[in-house]
């Protein structure tokens, strides 16, 4: 009776204002939960599918759905949808994706390569792209900063030369699959008959056979070889960076195109240079002297040496920008600055003539305003 009917709404566990998209995901869940070939634990699953099923069947069509909602149970028809009655994938006349399900049911292509309702499930001998791979590459810093040509050594895989990629001669239609590379078999269920897909074992799913396989692939159609080819490298690549070479990664399968090579580059320190990003850092070390006095320098760069005038009273840790000369970066576009950190060295051995000069030196007042305001510190802490 339609008394002891349950409120579809609340089979479904949906608000009445529900839209067609929430309802319709409420129904794949529950249908997934209670459907009796995948839950095998509850005993009541099958009753409990057939009240989805009925729900969804009133609330996923308009006209049914009005008039429930205007007069209850007693206002559709009831019998319109039991269990198998309306045929499993139309609901109250509304089609519905459920790919999903039978997926959960039959596995998808893991079990036997079943094809999902609707025909969504693609057969195994379908081209597919070979996956991308990663090789790591060495750099020194010279060839990083101004590009090279670098000689690579790869594994690939190519077409077999003897028969042309073709695994084998004087081919002929599979007659297991009779070209389909594919082989279709029937499964009953209790929601009706099935067709799943598979590879055919014979041809392997290229849908030929051979009279004569190819000794030089085994019959794979496809050769592993050892090849150098040279990989032009753009000036400023850092470490991390990643450059793609087409075509050189695994290759695909049934026909596919490879997958792509890149190159992840690592590049070596320099002896001097420091860089970061694209910017440059070198110490620059001065005497005593050319700190204290100023002096003419010559600085090498990234291009060449250069001229510079240092300016008297430089401090260690001071530093200074000269502008474009970093790195020239072809790869992002960018190009850094350079920058000299200065560093005063302290010599640990003295002559006796250098000694009488300090000593000279250390009678005459050399105070700066730093060393005067220690002293007083110094004084008011005794």
């Amino acid at each position: 009776m339609a008394s002891d009917k349950k409120d579809y709404y609340e089979v479904l566990g949906v608000e009445r204002s529900a839209s067609d998209a929430e309802i319709k995901s409420a129904f794949r869940k529950l249908a997934k939960k209670y459907h009796p070939d995948l839950n095998k634990d509850d005993p009541n699953a099958a009753e409990k599918f057939k009240e989805v099923e009925e729900a969804y069947s009133i609330l996923s069509d308009e006209s049914k759905r009005k008039m429930y909602d205007q007069y209850g149970h007693a206002g559709v028809n009831q019998g319109a949808s039991g269990f198998g009655g309306s045929g499993f994938g139309n609901f109250g006349g509304v089609d519905v994706d459920l790919g999903d399900i039978f997926d959960s049911f039959f596995g998808g292509d893991s079990m036997g390569g079943f094809s999902s309702f609707g025909g969504r499930g693609q057969s195994r001998n379908r081209k597919t792209r070979g996956s991308d791979t990663i090789m790591r590459i060495k750099l020194s810093f010279d060839e990083a900063v101004y590009g090279c040509d670098k000689k690579i050594k790869l594994d690939v895989v190519e077409d077999c030369e003897e028969c042309d990629g073709e695994g084998g001669f004087d081919s002929k239609t599979c007659p297991d699959c009779n070209g389909a590379g594919v082989i279709i078999q029937e499964q009953r269920t209790i929601l009706g008959t099935f067709q799943s897909k598979s590879t055919c074992p014979r041809c392997h799913g290229s849908g030929k056979t051979f009279k004569r396989s190819c000794n030089n692939c085994h019959g794979q159609g496809k050769v592993r070889k050892t090849k150098t080819i040279t990989v032009s490298v753009p000036a400023g690549i850092n470490t991390s960076d990643r450059l793609r070479v087409s075509g050189k990664g695994n290759p695909g399968t049934n026909g596919g195109e490879n997958g792509d090579l890149y190159l992840e580059f690592i590049v070596e320190d320099h002896e001097y240079f420091i860089r970061k990003d694209d910017d440059i850092y070198i110490e620059i070390p001065l005497t005593i002297t050319e700190a204290t006095l100023g002096a003419k320098k010559t600085i090498p760069t990234l291009y060449g040496n250069l001229k510079l005038n240092i300016s008297s009273g430089i401090q260690t840790g001071d530093k200074e920008k000269i502008r474009g000369k970093g790195v020239d970066n072809k790869y992002r576009g960018h190009k850094g600055d350079m920058y000299l950190v200065y560093k005063v060295y302290i010599p640990k051995k003295l002559s006796r003539e250098q000694k009488e000069l300090f000593n000279k030196l250390n009678s005459t007042n050399l105070e700066t305003s730093e060393i005067h305001d220690f002293d007083r510190f110094v004084k008011q802490n005794g």
